[in-house]
């Protein structure tokens, strides 16, 4: 009996359930009795932003949608591996990221955090990404899983999909990033085909785990996870935020009950625990503070992602900007003074510093 088998044959119901569900909004629930560790999760994907608690300061990277600019699956894995980096000085396990849903909709709000409308290009450069966080001990989490196109109504809404679509198109980079070695993956907030995707057994057991052999765990997006018994039997691994609320004693009693069979619940802990052995967690269950590193060749990779994502479309010989030429410069606009440097949500961190527009034209060009 391996280590993993063996943590689980000692567990009790309820402490196998309590691993499931989040014991604060970044970390799973520990079992100090065995010395089972809480696996800490991070937000990214264009940094490791923590528990935002800590005031802690990041590294904030290019979003996606200029990373996939550059076509530059080299670019992808060296951002990563730094994130991971970082993810690690944040003491986290796992980083919530790449977001590898598609470009498919005209209200979709959170496009800046995803790569691109084509499932290949998308794919192939969450396969970097995926390699890149994990080359340096961290699981990369792909999100969300599956169709979640547009934030109107994103609890409710359904993303109905016929099956070549479906495979052809949206499933199509999930798969590439989980043959690439994900060990998560992120359940999404919205229904598909009228099903949620906590619960969607067809998706999350039939296709991800048992088609693709995925080893990893599947995570609530947070506060995506409402249903016990059906969350439990279709698919999902962990609850997050903590504390629980649809699990908890509620999937105790589901189990006592005979809704979920125990063995269900045993393979949800493996997962979780895979993961945990992956990290080096299961072996230095000690929890540390966060750190603010600000390393000088974060900011050199940052500047080359940047330069690289950028998309020229027509130069009349004005740049790139010749200082000696230069008498006069318009820097037009609101955003001139304060640029727009995050999206917003789960992209989003304290940065190490900024530097604006106007103040970057007028430090460079004095």
């Amino acid at each position: 009996m391996d280590r993993i088998e063996a943590l689980i044959s000692e567990l009790t119901l309820e402490e196998k359930v309590s691993i499931l569900s989040g014991s604060t909004a970044w970390h799973t629930t520990a079992v100090p009795r065995l010395n089972i560790p809480r696996v800490k999760m991070t937000d990214g994907p264009i940094g490791a932003r923590g528990d935002s608690v800590s005031g802690a300061t990041s590294a904030c990277f290019p979003s996606a949608s200029c990373l996939s600019s550059s076509w530059d699956k080299e670019i992808v894995e060296d951002v990563a591996r730094a994130i991971g980096i970082e993810a690690k000085s944040k003491d986290a396990d796992v980083l919530l990221g790449p977001t590898i849903n598609l470009h498919r909709h005209p209200i979709g709000g959170r496009h800046f955090e995803c790569y691109s409308e084509d499932p290949i290009l998308t794919g192939e450069l969450a396969s970097s990404y995926v390699k890149g966080i994990q080359s340096v001990g961290v699981s990369a989490c792909l999100k969300h899983f599956i169709g979640n196109d547009t934030e109107y109504q994103r609890h409710f809404v359904s993303s109905n999909i016929d099956e070549r679509t479906l495979r052809e198109l949206y499933l199509l980079p999930f798969e590439m990033g989980v043959k690439a070695g994900s060990l998560s993956v992120m359940s999404a907030y919205n229904q598909l085909n009228n099903i949620y995707c906590s619960s969607h057994g067809d998706i999350l057991n039939k296709i991800l785990k048992e088609e693709w052999n995925f080893p990893g765990y599947v995570v609530s997006d947070w506060g995506a996870a409402q249903d016990t018994i059906g969350n439990a039997n279709g698919g999902l691994d962990c609850e997050m935020p903590g504390p629980a609320r649809s699990w908890g004693e509620n999937l105790v009693k589901a189990v006592n009950d005979g809704k979920v069979v125990e063995e269900v619940v045993d393979d949800k802990v493996r997962r979780i625990l895979r993961v945990a052995d992956f990290t080096g967690r299961l072996d230095k269950p000690e929890e540390k503070p966060e750190e603010s590193n600000n390393l000088k060749e974060d900011q050199i990779l940052i500047r080359k992602a940047g330069s690289e994502g950028m998309v020229l479309l027509k130069n009349n010989r004005v740049l790139p900007l010749q200082k000696e030429k230069i008498t006069k410069l318009a820097v037009i606009g609101p955003n001139a003074l304060k640029g727009q440097y995050l999206g917003g949500g789960s992209a989003s961190l304290n940065p190490h510093y900024v530097v604006h527009p106007l103040e970057g034209f007028t430090e460079n060009l004095k």
